[in-house]
């Protein structure tokens, strides 16, 4: 091996742990490990219902389909128009924001993001973190920050069933002129439980991840035969190869 490709290989793993340690602490808060299973059909339809309840007035997914979001989830037609679309949308529309983006410029800065790639580009354990770690600002516009993502422009969407968090701070950096958070505690209860919450976020994350990538369903289903296939045709190609070489010995 010589000293270039050395090099090369240095470089490429150091960069791969500063970006993974970038991801993780983009606001000073380590991730927290979601536990997604795109396998768990259920979860998934918890999931949508709550990204359409609470997400979908702002954000939009404009990469899914209605249609293929119901034939992946194992929903019907009937299901998804009554219980999922808010909209005027039709069946077989893109699942796009209600929120006209003039107004949305108005109320927010800037238009809120598609939501259709963030899980491959952010991850699931960034979502998951990201939804658990709002806490009351009164400094910011919309009375919201995020220890994960500082100065976010967006409120809370799920603090009714959270609760109401309050951050407790650190000691004050003068040589960086912040103060860290060190913990968030529920200052107000929400409807659900911590383990009920935690649930709700799961099942949002985990939509979000198929949403990013609807086609990883089937390939995880048709992945399973395709190894049981691979070691057929090995087993063949190893008796195969003993009729052949049986003759030459």
């Amino acid at each position: 091996m010589n000293k270039t490709f050395k090099t090369r290989v240095a470089t490429f793993a150091a960069g791969l742990v500063l970006s993974c340690s970038a991801l993780a602490a983009e606001g000073g808060a380590p991730l927290l490990h979601s536990g997604t299973d795109l396998s768990n059909k259920a979860s998934l339809q918890r999931g949508a219902q709550v990204f359409m309840n609470y997400c979908s007035g702002c954000h939009s997914l404009r990469f899914l389909r209605t249609s293929r979001m119901a034939d992946d989830l194992g929903l019907t037609q009937d299901e998804v128009m009554a219980n999922l679309n808010l909209t005027d949308a039709k069946y077989g529309d893109h699942i796009l924001s209600a929120m006209p983006a003039d107004q949305a410029v108005k109320w927010f800065g800037q238009v809120p993001p598609d939501l259709s790639l963030t899980a491959r580009s952010r991850g699931s354990d960034w979502i998951f973190t990201y939804l658990k770690s709002f806490y009351i600002d009164e400094t910011r516009p919309l009375g919201w920050n995020n220890t994960l993502f500082p100065n976010a422009s967006m409120p809370n969407p799920l603090w009714e069933q959270q609760g109401v968090q309050h951050a407790v701070f650190g000691e004050h950096d003068a040589e960086t002129g912040t103060t860290p958070v060190e913990r968030l505690e529920v200052a107000a209860p929400g409807t659900q439980s911590a383990a009920e919450f935690d649930q709700t976020v799961r099942d949002l994350t985990a939509f979000l991840e198929y949403a990013s990538e609807p086609a990883a369903l089937k390939r995880q289903g048709i992945g399973v035969w395709v190894i049981v296939f691979l070691s057929f045709l090995t087993l063949l190609a190893w008796l195969l190869k003993g009729e052949y070489w049986r003759d030459v010995h």
